[in-house]
């Protein structure tokens, strides 16, 4: 201090500096000293103004860091239960080592498939394949079933393979329903995995052979697609049954709304998020009212195959099923293009299922041309002729006409209509999707494993007692499938 002193200029004499020190050494021992009564009187050591200030700064940090710790365990719990979302599982993802399991097992059970391919029918031993790997068993159930459903899809091995089993990480779908489930998507968004109950898997199980029927017959059912079912165990760890499933909301780039429809009122809604975009809400019926399916000449097609999928499910005594429904707008080159010659060709062939017909007999192609060619012509104001020759393709339409009156049977119209065929979308995943005059669609019947037991009689009679006249979801199955169908033919158009 003495030194500063010194230093500074225009000091007035060493007598005005011999006072500035002493009141200067005065003040800082009436400033420790009252750091001193204040330590005595907490109980604590006695400190120097620069380690008091140490400890200070370092109690607000500890503080900092455990409220930091508080709000990123509250910001976690409330993703979880507020909010519908996906999550990349990296490797700080409490998931990461399940997946990269399932991925490995996956991938095993997958290129076993690929070894034995032209086993359509399941024999004893494919009932249940085990798969051991270092550090956990992958179990495959009725693995050729599931494969014969993938080819008839489209889906080659190798490309479900790489969906499933790239070095891409998982997402998780962390959704707020009653359903304690795991929803995880492949990084493509293709494939859905969701852990499902023992009792659910063996529901499926033992009616694997109907579902597949139902599907064979009706080859554009709506029934979502399941494409394999596995088990997973971690000895000492974790026991899992999981399902793969084709997601209905593929590919969902321009996916603007979504929708979960069960046909009743109650407990159906949900406020619409106005999140991040790394948010997914889906909606419910109530949130529907006002608006439609706007199908145009796609309605009748759509409400009736959802009549007859309904009827499926309440023959196995479900309910609590639901429609995924989503929309997008099309883009002016879908709209003048979908009406092509070119487009309708593919969309015929696409519609056509080549590998797997469901009689065994020559697939229905015919119907489908015609159905094509007058699409065409109910599109075009001038002459057919020059409407095909613009799509240039090269084909005249009148020789296209002729092809179909010399090979049009009675027989094949007759097994188009039994079938239940449509004219599929030229795009991916078009199982699920169907074209509006002005928007896209994607629909697909999802939770089908919940069964009219005594539990849901029960809860079907204290409902009525506690929402007398309000439409609830625990209702007899034929009752759940008439309204269901009612609210589609209600909000279609």
């Amino acid at each position: 201090m003495r030194h500063a002193l010194q230093s500074w200029p225009n000091l007035p004499g060493m007598r005005h500096q011999l006072e500035w020190e002493g009141t200067c050494t005065q003040r800082r021992g009436s400033f420790q000293t009252h750091y001193e009564k204040t330590n005595r009187l907490n109980r604590l050591p006695c400190f120097t103004v620069s380690s008091k200030q140490e400890l200070q700064m370092a109690q607000r940090q500890a503080a900092g860091t455990s409220r930091a710790a508080s709000r990123r365990r509250w910001w976690h719990l409330r993703q979880r239960w507020r909010m519908v979302g996906v999550f990349e599982v990296n490797q700080e993802h409490e998931f990461y080592h399940l997946t990269s399991m399932i991925k490995e097992g996956l991938h095993a059970s997958i290129q076993t498939t690929m070894d034995t391919s032209g086993q359509d029918t399941p024999a004893a031993e494919d009932v249940k394949v085990e798969q051991t790997q270092e550090g956990f068993e992958m179990q495959t159930f009725a693995g050729s079933v599931f494969s014969k459903l993938r080819r008839s899809l489209d889906i080659t091995e190798e490309e479900y393979m790489k969906s499933l089993c790239s070095e891409d990480c998982y997402l998780q779908f962390v959704s707020n329903s009653k359903s304690k489930a795991d929803f995880f998507i492949t990084n493509d968004k293709r494939f859905f995995l969701k852990t499902q109950s023992r009792r659910e898997v063996n529901f499926l199980l033992s009616n694997l052979q109907a579902y597949m029927d139902h599907l064979e017959k009706y080859p554009h059912s709506l029934m979502v697609r399941f494409l394999g079912v596995h088990r997973i165990v971690i000895p000492n760890q974790i026991k899992k049954y999981f399902i793969v499933m084709q997601s209905v909301f593929y590919p969902d780039e321009r996916i603007n709304i979504r929708y979960d429809i069960k046909g009743c009122e109650l407990g159906r809604w949900t406020d619409p998020d106005k999140g991040g975009k790394r948010i997914i809400t889906v909606l419910k019926d109530n949130n529907f009212e006002g608006q439609s399916i706007a199908l145009s000449q796609e309605k009748s097609w759509f409400a009736n195959q959802v009549k007859v999928d309904a009827a499926f499910l309440q023959g196995l005594n479900v309910l609590d099923y639901s429609l995924l429904l989503a929309h997008q707008p099309l883009h002016r080159d879908e709209l003048e293009g979908k009406h092509s010659l070119a487009n309708l060709v593919l969309r015929t062939t696409k519609s056509v299922d080549l590998v797997d017909s469901p009689t065994g007999s020559d697939p229905p192609t015919v119907p489908l041309l015609r159905e094509a060619v007058a699409e065409v012509a109910s599109h075009t104001t001038d002459e057919p002729q020059a409407a095909a020759e613009d799509a240039g393709e090269g084909i005249p339409l009148q020789e296209m006409n002729c092809a179909v009156k010399e090979t049009s049977t009675d027989s094949e119209l007759q097994e188009f209509l039994e079938h239940h065929r449509r004219l599929l979308p030229n795009c991916k995943n078009a199982i699920h999707v169907v074209d509006g005059p002005d928007h896209r669609y994607f629909v697909g019947i999802i939770d089908i494993f919940t069964v009219y037991g005594w539990k849901k009689r029960l809860e079907n009679v204290w409902k009525c007692l506690r929402y007398p006249g309000r439409a609830f979801s625990t209702v007899r199955p034929a009752k759940y499938s008439h309204r269901f169908c009612q609210w589609i033919q209600n909000h279609s158009q």
